[in-house]
């Protein structure tokens, strides 16, 4: 019986100091983040990271050079970009899979999550009420090749078109949301939006980042101004189709 409990115990003890250890490894693993200041959701995945133990340093300068610099390919960009322990982050990953990337250090490049889908960690909030689209954690290679990492399952269809293809005619019935410009990045096609609901991305009002199709979009906008603008979503990216200064 004294031998049993004392199994018990060094089980026990074991499994406490194996918690206490994942513990102390996250909080002295530094996680380098480049992003918008004016993204909502950019700044939610940092405190999910922080929630979880990591160490976040931040840059406010947006994620668009950095994603470049770092190999992580466009077609598998999101609107923030992280460097980890020699690999790079991107989108809203789990603190799990991030974690699990560094405990099997696997040969790669690092971890995407392309576009923003609902339900990731920073797009999680109350406001989505519990609305949670499909998406994959992709393990992404050197040679810009990609594959499931993790396989996360949704509750919801998510809003996209497949293509831009006549793109003029959909904007036509997509629904107007309002605005307020909270920054403009020509060099990289976006626009970060304070913006009310978009009924047609059933997205609640938030701040948010938005990629342009056509920059010529953005020549006549100004930080600060109000406008009215149609929005849809393609493979996980939200794109803005059409953008006008308004009264609000």
């Amino acid at each position: 019986m004294q031998r049993r409990q004392w199994l018990q115990s060094s089980v026990l003890a074991g499994l406490s100091a194996t918690a206490f250890l994942h513990t102390v490894q996250a909080q002295t693993t530094v996680v380098e983040v480049w992003k918008d200041p004016n993204c909502g959701c950019c700044q939610l995945w940092v405190e999910h990271l922080q929630a979880h133990g990591f160490k976040v340093e931040v840059r406010d300068v947006g994620n668009t050079a950095a994603r470049k610099r770092l190999g992580m390919p466009e077609s598998l960009g999101s609107c923030h970009t992280a460097t980890v322990s020699g690999y790079v982050i991107e989108g809203h990953v789990p603190a799990a899979d991030i974690r699990r990337l560094l405990r099997d250090r696997p040969l790669a490049l690092g971890l995407s999550v392309p576009g923003m889908p609902i339900g990731s960690p920073g797009m999680d909030g109350p406001e989505y009420k519990g609305r949670k689209d499909a998406y994959d954690v992709l393990l992404v290679q050197k040679d810009g090749s990609s594959r499931s990492f993790q396989r996360y399952p949704g509750n919801a269809r998510m809003a996209q078109r497949s293509s831009f293809q006549r793109v003029s005619d959909a904007a036509a019935n997509l629904p107007w949301a309002t605005a307020e410009v909270r920054r403009i990045d020509k060099g990289a096609r976006k626009v970060a939006l304070k913006h009310g609901e978009i009924k047609n991305l059933d997205m609640p009002p938030m701040s948010m980042v938005f990629q342009v199709k056509d920059p010529a979009m953005l020549d006549n906008l100004q930080v600060g101004q109000k406008v009215r603008f149609q929005a849809l979503q393609e493979n996980g990216a939200y794109w803005v189709v059409r953008i006008e200064a308004t009264a609000m």
